[in-house]
Parts: C-alpha cells; structure tokens; sequence
C-alpha cells in the first residue's frame, strides 16, 4: 500500500499526539525521585536506569496505540464518517494486520527493555511490567465494555510514575502514587474527550464506554470534575507535605483547563464534531501541567 512506504504514516498510525499521556506520568516520576534524592530523603540513584524506563513507558504506550487501532477497525469502532484524527487504516494507507504486526512488534521491544530493567532491579518490576503489558495489548477490551478509564488510571495514572521511581531506586515509593494521581487524571480526561466524541460512533459498533454510559451531561460533568480535582489533589499533596509548596506552579496551566472546560461544555449531541480535537488539547493541557509541576521538582531543593 502507498502509505506503508512512507516513514511519516508509520509514526501518524501510532498515534504520536497522544505521547503526554504516558511521558507526563514517568516525567512526574523521575523528577519526583531527583526532588527525594536532593532533599535527603533517598540515597542510591540509578538516572541512567531511570532514562530507560522513561523510554520503556512510551513504547508500551505506542504499542497499546497500534494494536487498539487494529481493534478499532476490525470491530467497526472506526469509520470513514468518524471524527477526529485521521486514521489512517480506515483511509486505506495501511492493511489491518500491518498495523497489528507493528503493534506486536512495538510491545516486543518494550518487553526486551523491560526484561533487561527487570534484571538489573527486582521482581516488584515485574509487576508492573505486567500491568504495562495488559494495559498496552489488552486495552480496547476494557474499553469496549467501560472499564477504560479505570485501566488507564491504573496503567497511566499509578503504574509508570511508581515503576519509573523503582528502576531508579529500587525503592515503592509510595507518595509517588499521590504526585503522580493528579497527572493521571488529566490522562483519564484525555480518554474521556476522545470517548465522548466518539460515542454516537461507538454505539453504533455495539461497545460501551464510560462516556456512553454517563450520556453526554454526565460526560461533561465528569470532565469537569476530573480536570478540577487535579489541582486540588496538588494543593492536598502540599499541605501534607509530599510535594513541595513550588508545585502550585502547576496553576499557570489551569487557564488552558478552563478553555477545554468550557469547550466541553458547548457540545451537543447533534454536534460533536466542536470537540473533535478536545483529546488533543486535553494531551496539550497533561504535558504543560506535567512539566509544571516537574519544574518545580527539579527547582524546589535549591529554594
């Protein structure tokens, strides 16, 4: 086919726009870690091994992408008439099983990489690991019967930041899972606009998700409410001292939360399409949040 031949479709069918939802978390991670380290609460870091589990997140994350858009297509979830990014099996740039045997492959590298950070670490990684591994090649399964947005809670949300702050420590850190729970629920929101766009779509190919559940009031509710409780679970992270007061920094970006806010807000079920790109800007609004509350990690020990 004309679009396997070009290196530029091989990256768009992998869905590289929605990279924030799995580096924010292991940024929160990493950054969490150099904030312990600094301030003398750990000792022993490996950034090196840190580094690589960063990178393990995001192959895990591209190939849950590519297998879920196999999925997606073969189970009528994606049409010709569906909004949003484009896809690029349904435009015919791509066969089916090419886009699955890419997605294998993906998840193959990230198992090697994992395999190799296990040996170097312990077993608490395999865990994890293998939470990352239903999380990337069994994901369109929660999905099409609701229980997406808990996976990737899970996946997302918990597992990246805990398993990055591991491999560098080889130490559960659990505040981490409170660092990182505000990130994660931006991620959940990423999910949540993609389905509540989708849903009309979606009810037609016969799968549930959350959104469709909830109906679009309920959907927007939920919106909403997730994008607010991140920033207060910041502030409650601060009061209790697990992250530093410099994490209110994380307000700069609570502006570009109110615009998607609000854009959720105008949308009707006779017009979806005015959110058809709110996924994306939900991914924009998950990488300024991140680097916002990374920066002041990195910054807050020489304060």
């Amino acid at each position: 086919m004309e679009g396997e031949g070009k290196l530029i479709n091989w990256i768009k069918v992998a869905h590289p726009w929605a990279i924030p939802a799995s580096l924010s978390p292991a940024l929160i991670g990493y950054s969490y870690v150099f904030y312990l380290y600094k301030t003398g609460e750990i000792a022993g870091v490996n950034w090196t091994l840190g580094l690589l589990a960063v990178l393990g997140a995001l192959i895990f994350h591209l190939a849950g992408n590519l297998i879920s858009e196999y999925h997606d297509y073969v189970s009528g979830v994606d049409v010709q008439e569906k909004i949003g990014p484009e896809r690029l099996i349904v435009k015919g740039l791509f066969k089916p099983k090419t886009v699955l045997y890419y997605g294998y492959l993906v998840l193959l590298a990230g198992i090697l990489l994992g395999i190799y950070l296990l040996l170097h670490t312990g077993l608490p990684l395999l865990a994890l690991g293998v939470i990352g591994a239903i999380g990337a090649g069994l994901y369109y399964r929660f999905k099409y019967v609701a229980l997406g947005d808990l996976i990737i809670f899970i996946t997302f949300g918990m597992s990246i930041a805990l398993g990055v702050a591991y491999v560098m420590t080889e130490q559960l850190i659990w505040p981490t899972l409170l660092a990182v729970t505000p990130t994660g629920l931006l991620v959940v929101a990423i999910l949540h606009a993609n389905n509540t766009r989708d849903m009309l779509q979606d009810k037609a190919a016969g799968i549930r998700t959350q959104a469709m559940r909830l109906g679009l009031e309920g959907s927007q509710v939920v919106y909403q409410t997730i994008l607010l409780l991140a920033y207060m679970l910041v502030a409650m992270a601060v009061w209790l001292k697990v992250m530093a007061p410099l994490s209110f920094l994380a307000l700069l970006s609570f502006p570009l939360a109110m615009k998607n806010i609000k854009l959720m807000k105008k949308a009707t079920l006779e017009d979806l399409g005015i959110i058809r790109f709110l996924d994306g800007d939900t991914a924009k609004l998950v990488l300024l949040f991140s680097l916002l509350l990374a920066a002041a990690n990195f910054i807050a020990p020489f304060l």
